[in-house]
């Protein structure tokens, strides 16, 4: 596929409402700080860290010039601005650097904040959460700066080419046919090869849905995606157990932030067109070869038309993606982040389309001190699809070019067929591209809702014991039709088919933990204990297909009842020491 985006964007435009005062502004990278005085003097201070102790070695320069200094075995620092500058540019590594403006003053103090430093960045896995640097396995991380941009309709093309080691392929050119993910490639000859997906803390169940075309992640917004975590070894198997033998991709939304409203909206418009389409005969060329080396009932089939079958079936895709969210937090303890999202892509192919409705409220609000965190996070998708009939592709290669899209008849839906003697369609024959296409329906329509809880409590005595508890549920009900009708030359002998199909799944969750964990510093060493039990409860239920001619008359029925239960529970621990780590 080739295309290009329009993409209209008003994410860096936020509405900002606070202290009765409206503002429109733009955000701006790094840290900006401004310290109000009456004159412009000489500066000094100190630089501390982000548990308040002095810094030694930070550099100090004033911004634009070579003009700086570095801070002594105190913390302390002494600069001259020079006349028209005002800006001081501190940096350190492993900090962020920070830019002040100084509008005047003699003292001016500052608290560096770590960098987002890979051996420090939080990975959630299976209980609780842990650094990279005290991971043992492959990690790679990758955050909503960095995700793939443009239309992008399922997660898991937010990091195709990001990670090493891991490739996302797409099934096919339709909207809805998903990709296959696979971590470090395939680990079985016979056996899924499809990595674990935890959404928020949630194992999701693998494959997809009737109605889905087995791309069950394309019914989450990568735009509520705040980043995705890749576990790639053995590592991985030792956190989830062997559900996680093909890797694990961790996915983690996006929370409520900052003090203020920030109201975002974002619009992308796009169109697809088919690439490596086959280079056809014209229509003079086709019936050149068959007067040249053609038998007589060859040459009887030549007609008059010219049509260009390819392009028929195929047609310029338009795309749109366009997502409304509202962040920031209700009184002085409620963050919150609320969002809709609506999507519609059609196909390269005619007749295909996938349409989706989303909709996701994140509360992460802090009680007793910040003893009590809490996290809720529900999710929803309504997602419509219409499937082409991918056999068009095929007829329209090998059809008579010669021919009409139309006989001027109405047998058939009134589309020109190859027939028999008896007028029925030719034995052996292609059908009619457009015919395939236009006068088949395939509908599906498929509903998901996630919703999850994550309690943390610090215990008031024992600040380093921690109890956390995840309660979730992931529910999902696809149900779709196929019909032909008794007029199409597909299945004509048989007077038509129609078929419904529904599946339902339940994925329900808890996971309850201990953990603790110490620094001592006279040892600069680390102790880190957990002990949880986890219960994961899976159903799928499928009713019996049964298949109809147009009359209603029963042909057939396949697919008896299916239910399934999966149960996973279990005790676990881990432990984790880490001595005088020094880098």
């Amino acid at each position: 596929m080739k295309g290009f985006a329009f993409k209209t964007s008003l994410l860096g435009l936020s509405l900002l409402s606070c202290l009765g005062e409206t503002q429109l502004y733009a955000a701006t990278k790094g840290e900006s700080k401004w310290i109000r005085s009456m004159q412009q003097q000489d500066v000094r201070g100190v630089v501390r860290n982000e548990h308040g102790q002095v810094m030694a070695g930070v550099t100090v320069l004033v911004a634009g010039t070579t003009v700086g200094t570095s801070t002594a075995s105190d913390g302390s620092y002494r600069i001259s601005l020079p006349k028209g500058k005002s800006q001081l540019l501190f940096s350190v590594v492993g900090y962020s650097s920070q830019t002040l403006t100084v509008v005047g003053g003699t003292s001016v103090d500052v608290s560096m904040v770590p960098a987002g430093n890979v051996l420090e960045e939080l990975v959630i896995v299976g209980y609780g959460s842990t650094t990279k640097k005290d991971l043992t396995g492959a990690v790679n991380t990758v955050g909503s700066k960095d995700f793939n941009s443009g239309l992008v309709g399922s997660p898991e093309q937010l990091i195709n080419g990001k990670t090493a080691g891991v490739q996302v392929m797409s099934n096919s050119g339709s909207p809805s046919s998903g990709s296959t993910i696979r971590i470090r490639g395939g680990a079985s000859l016979s056996a899924s090869n499809d990595p674990l997906i935890v959404l928020d803390g949630v194992p999701l169940e693998t494959g997809g849905i009737s109605g889905n075309s087995g791309n069950f992640l394309s019914l989450i917004n990568p735009n509520d995606i705040e980043s995705m975590t890749v576990l790639k070894d053995a590592s991985s198997t030792a956190i989830y157990g062997s559900r996680a033998s093909n890797g694990v991709l961790l996915i983690t939304t996006k929370k409520g932030k900052g003090d203020a409203l920030r109201l975002s909206f974002s619009s992308i418009v796009s169109m697809q067109q088919a690439m490596g389409v086959a280079d056809m005969m014209s229509r003079d060329e086709f019936a050149s070869l068959i007067n040249t080396k053609g038998s007589t009932a060859q040459k009887a089939l030549l007609g008059n038309a010219s049509t260009d079958w390819l392009s028929e079936v195929f047609q310029d895709a338009m795309g749109t993606d366009n997502n409304l969210s509202l962040q920031g937090k209700i009184g002085k303890t409620l963050p919150f982040r609320t969002s809709v999202g609506y999507y519609n892509q059609q196909g390269t192919l005619r007749t295909d389309k996938t349409e989706r409705v989303t909709g996701a409220l994140v509360l992460n609000p802090t009680f007793f001190n910040k003893h009590l965190t809490v996290n809720l996070n529900v999710k929803g998708a309504h997602n419509n699809n219409a499937f082409a009939n991918t056999d068009a592709i095929w007829s329209a290669v090998a059809f008579n070019p010669t021919q009409p899209i139309y006989s001027g008849a109405d047998a058939y839906g009134g589309y020109y067929e190859s027939l028999d003697n008896a007028g029925l369609p030719a034995t052996g024959a292609n059908l009619n591209p457009l015919g395939l296409l236009k006068q088949e329906k395939h509908r599906s329509t498929v509903n998901r809702a996630v919703g999850n809880l994550d309690l943390d409590y610090k215990f008031h005595p024992l600040p380093e014991l921690k109890a956390h508890v995840t309660l979730g549920y992931d529910y999902a009900k696809g149900n779709g039709s196929n019909l032909i009708p008794a007029s199409a030359a597909n299945n004509f002998t048989i007077g038509g088919s129609f078929d419904r199909y529904e599946q339902t799944l339940k994925n329900k969750l808890f996971t309850g933990y201990l953990n603790y964990n110490k620094f001592f510093p006279e040892i600069k060493s680390t102790i880190d204990v957990t002990a949880g039990h986890d219960y994961q409860y899976w159903s799928a239920r499928r009713p019996p297909i049964v298949y109809y001619n147009e009359a209603g008359d029963i042909r057939s029925t396949a697919i008896a009842s299916d239910e399934r239960h999966t149960l996973i529970s279990g005790t676990d621990g881990s432990t984790t020491i880490t001595i005088a780590v020094i880098y």
